[in-house]
């Protein structure tokens, strides 16, 4: 029961850092006027009325994709607070100890992502500028 806790809390706190990372990244391709690669839209023809609508919908996915980001985050602060209740419940004075040992894991993996994440971006910017 102990080691699923603390596999449970670990493993929640890395999606809502990577689900935040993601959101950066999301916001800041809408502020750059980037197109993920996930994002596949495809008009016929190349009028000026058709460019507009392709960058229409792109930018209505990407406000989507944000949405839906700010929906899971919401979702994974719950269980993460669940899960902290339940374990101080259950570990009563050791378990400030075992967050701080669990969160820095954690953070350096986060850490990695947001590198990796802004690198991509970095390199995105200098290629279509």
């Amino acid at each position: 029961m102990q080691a699923k806790l603390f596999t449970i809390y670990k493993n929640t706190r890395l999606r809502l850092l990577k689900t935040n990372a993601a959101i950066w990244f999301n916001k800041m391709c809408r502020i750059i006027h980037l197109k993920p690669n996930y994002i596949n839209i495809k008009i016929n023809g190349r009028k000026s009325q058709d460019k507009r609508t392709t960058t229409n919908a792109i930018r209505y996915r990407l406000n989507q994709e944000i949405k839906f980001l700010y929906c899971k985050k919401q979702n994974f602060n719950q269980r993460l607070f669940n899960i902290h209740l339940e374990c101080v419940h259950h570990f009563n004075g050791i378990w400030q100890h075992i967050q701080t040992s669990i969160n820095s894991q954690v953070n350096e993996v986060a850490l990695n992502t947001a590198n990796s994440t802004h690198t991509i971006l970095t390199t995105c910017c200098h290629t279509t500028a």
